[in-house]
């Protein structure tokens, strides 16, 4: 097989007109898209411009660098001193203990009304909690404030919040540590709260407040004692509203626990009953 000629010069000039060249390629690279009164070409004799090294990236917000004994210590020691909930929500805006509060959007601290007589908690916030700052506004939110109002109940009536105040990563769980770094806070907040009445909505939150390894299936429905140190409060466990959506035969044991609540909220209801 006879190898094919190489193109003359004449040939390649020509192949390069058509394709659009129309200007060689200089010793020195040329900006043609910039203004040349604004950007004057340097010279071949101009010495080289000196080469910059990128400048480092802005340095991202620093996990907290306590480890999770110190940072519980810290928790301790920051929530017993808040007086209000004002103080106690300052408190939490700046607390860097937990590596929670770099990851989330926004503190979700507390809906609903700070002197109502029934307090709801929950584990954690959502995505839709999460953007918006308040606790239980995505469409388990919304199945709470159909399930209080069943028993003539809504947030100008109720407390809501949650053990962590931050949105975990992709709604993942809450790790043992994170839990007991943010829990502090919570019991502060119950004890500033001082509700009559506690209701734990679902499994973590349950475990962690009442302090019970049991299962929501047994624990629900069952009055407890939560103990502020300076008052007992009356608590009762019931089903997330989360699972209820994902578990809707659950409604009616939910609603014998919403009866319950209720019935221990009525006027002249007996402290022990």
């Amino acid at each position: 097989m006879t190898p094919e000629r190489a193109p003359t010069v004449s040939q390649l000039l020509a192949f390069y007109l058509e394709a659009g060249v129309d200007c060689a390629l200089a010793d020195a690279p040329v900006n043609r898209l910039a203004d040349p009164d604004l950007t004057p070409v340097a010279s071949e004799a101009a010495p080289p411009r000196p080469v910059r090294t990128a400048a480092p990236p802005p340095a991202a917000r620093a996990e907290p660098a306590q480890a999770p004994e110190a940072a519980i210590l810290s928790a301790r020691e920051a929530a017993r001193t808040a007086p209000t909930l004002e103080a106690l929500r300052a408190l939490l805006e700046d607390f860097d203990g937990c590596a929670l509060r770099s990851t989330a959007t926004r503190l979700v601290f507390s809906d609903g009304n700070p002197q109502a007589r029934i307090m709801f908690v929950g584990e954690a916030p959502g995505r839709e909690e999460d953007l918006e700052g308040l606790p239980f506004v995505g469409r388990s939110g919304k199945l709470l404030d159909r399930m209080i109002a069943a028993i003539g109940l809504d947030r100008g009536s109720a407390y809501i919040a949650n053990v962590i105040p931050w949105r975990p990563p992709g709604n993942r769980t809450p790790t043992p540590q994170e839990t007991q770094i943010c829990l502090p806070f919570i019991q502060r907040q119950i004890e500033l709260v001082n509700p009559d009445v506690l209701v734990t909505l679902g499994n973590p939150s349950t475990q962690t407040l009442l302090s019970t390894r049991e299962g929501i299936m047994k624990t629900r429905g069952r009055w407890l004692d939560y103990d502020t140190g300076t008052r007992v409060i009356r608590a009762l466990a019931t089903f997330h509203p989360a699972y209820l959506l994902r578990s809707p035969s659950y409604k009616r044991l939910a609603w014998q626990d919403l009866r319950a609540i209720a019935k221990a909220l009525a006027p002249g209801a007996s402290s022990s009953s």
